[in-house]
């Protein structure tokens, strides 16, 4: 009876064991299947997310430059927190690395840091606005291309919004163009720009401010040659004069993108 016993007891003891080493067995093959399902593209946006809580400047803006490479959704919602930054330049740097979001996402999230205090990170946001096509970032964009106290912020918005290319934006880059604004623009690089962003709208409302650009021979050899481009790219009949008074300029390059912007007009 005893030895029975004895048996009886080892066989369970066996038994047990044997449900021990299974139940471990089958924990760890699930572990390691969860950690196998694992991308390395997760991996890769968890890692970085977790260097925006560095308390070191250039650590977090190199994980945001990384998150941004990516060209991805997921990394570019992992970057929103760096728009919020206390540093400027990371703020800046976020203001890239959100351009993978469906476009009304990315113009939600950047339209505040056109408030900033800091011009550089007014400027980017006005690039990055452009890039995202958003035609609901063409009434800040104007308001900053007419108002704002930095240029480089104002030909910033010039150009996005000449990549958004949304004609209720045609009527404020006639104007800073012009001369028609309260405070007529002066500098070169915001009249360039917004002689490029005419020509990219395509708009025939914005020939007249192009071809008066192009007329006045005060305006710098760059501003006349874009707006002479513009016009070809709109492709108005009404500039054929202009243009063909421009490609006898004494300037070989005007008179040769003069000259390119009538063939494409005429063909």
């Amino acid at each position: 009876m005893l030895k029975r016993t004895g048996s009886q007891l080892l066989n369970n003891l066996v038994a047990l064991a044997g449900a021990v080493a299974l139940t471990g067995a089958l924990f760890w093959a699930t572990n390691a299947q969860s950690i196998a399902s694992v991308s390395p593209l997760e991996k890769e946006i968890s890692g970085q997310s977790k260097r925006l809580s560095s308390s070191n400047e250039e650590e977090r803006r190199d994980a945001l430059m990384r998150l941004g490479a990516l060209h991805v959704p997921e990394a570019s919602r992992a970057s929103l927190p760096g728009l919020s930054d206390a540093s400027p330049m990371v703020r800046a740097v976020a203001a890239n690395a959100v351009l993978s979001l469906p476009a009304a996402e990315s113009v939600s999230a950047l339209l505040p840091l056109m408030n900033d205090k800091d011009e550089f990170v007014r400027r980017e946001a006005a690039y990055a606005l452009g890039h995202t096509k958003g035609r609901s970032a063409t009434t800040v964009l104007i308001e900053h291309l007419q108002t704002d106290r930095e240029v480089g912020v104002r030909a910033a918005a010039a150009v996005g919004l000449g990549e958004i290319a949304d004609e209720n934006a045609v009527v404020a880059l006639s104007s800073v163009l012009s001369g028609s604004t309260k405070k007529a623009e002066k500098n070169v690089f915001v009249l360039r720009a917004s002689a490029v962003a005419l020509g990219n709208i395509k708009s025939r409302a914005g020939t007249p401010a192009l071809i008066a650009a192009l007329s006045n021979a005060k305006f710098p050899g760059d501003v006349r040659r874009e707006a002479a481009r513009g016009l070809g790219k709109i492709g108005d009949p009404s500039a054929v004069t202009a243009l063909q008074t421009a490609a006898s300029s004494t300037d070989p390059y005007l008179a040769d993108v003069a000259y390119n912007a009538l063939k494409a007009i005429r063909h």
